[in-house]
């Protein structure tokens, strides 16, 4: 399918690994010219002239903390006018709910709520200006059903989430779309993370983690980066104009509701 988006230009937050090289890697294939933040410099440097080379695409760099106002101010200054934005940002770290302190709480608001709010407030102007638009937040499927020991990102995403469902309404008469993508458990390094942690806490090996893990989930696997990066682009593409304010999970089936 042609998603009708050649030629567009996009942001795309923590873009070197993962689920955001994913949609780096899928918005490229469409045609679209990246500007691609992280903040290692050796793994984004190897991933913009990857996805060049292989797509045909320009592809600008920035490597710097999109979490901070400064980093912020550097990414959009090199990005300039933008017809995309794919925000995402690593999830706070795991625990219990009585380890946390204020200052937890205010850096994973940073990392998860407010620095994607920021970086809207910096570019939807401009979108709607031009009577186009597509933003797509990467949050976690965590917005739709808490997970216990991610108390600090179920409640930053679930911030991000209110202020998505408000916003959306009032710019899509302009041809701007906002959604959120709700990812479950994915080939990441995140994943990695968790099942490390996993592991010490049971005695178990990562590989034995990973598969118990996997198998709560219906699909029996972990998603790729590959797939996500499929979604996110088609809810930038030219075909998704209807699709205004959503929370869509790619979880594999994981999350045990009906609506």
């Amino acid at each position: 399918m042609d998603l009708g988006i050649r030629g567009r230009r996009a942001l795309v937050c923590a873009g070197s690994k993962g689920l955001g090289r994913g949609c780096a890697e899928a918005l490229a294939a469409a045609g679209v010219d990246l500007v691609l933040n992280a903040r290692g410099t050796t793994a984004l440097e190897a991933t913009g002239q990857h996805i060049a080379a292989t797509h045909g695409v320009r592809v600008t760099t920035v490597a710097a903390d999109i979490t901070t106002p400064e980093g912020r101010a550097e990414v959009l200054a090199a990005a300039g006018a933008i017809d995309i934005l794919v925000t995402n940002a690593g999830g706070p770290p795991p625990g219990l709910w009585s380890d946390w302190s204020r200052e937890d709480f205010i850096a994973a608001l940073d990392a998860n709520m407010l620095t994607p709010i920021a970086l809207m407030q910096a570019t939807l102007p401009a979108m709607i200006a031009q009577g186009w638009g597509r933003v797509v937040n990467i949050t976690s499927q965590s917005v739709r059903a808490p997970i216990a020991e991610l108390g600090l990102s179920n409640s930053a995403r679930a911030g991000l989430t209110g202020f998505v469902a408000g916003t959306a309404r009032q710019v899509a008469p302009q041809g701007v779309t906002i959604n959120n993508l709700l990812p479950g458990l994915h080939a990441t390094d995140r994943a990695v993370a968790l099942d490390e942690r996993a592991a010490a806490a049971q005695g178990i090996t990562v590989v034995e983690a990973a598969a118990r893990r996997a198998a709560t989930i219906p699909a029996r696997r972990y998603g790729t980066a590959a797939e996500f990066g499929a979604a996110c682009a088609f809810l930038c593409s030219a075909h998704a104009g209807f699709i205004v304010g959503q929370n869509i999970l790619l979880d594999g089936g994981a999350t045990n509701m009906t609506l």
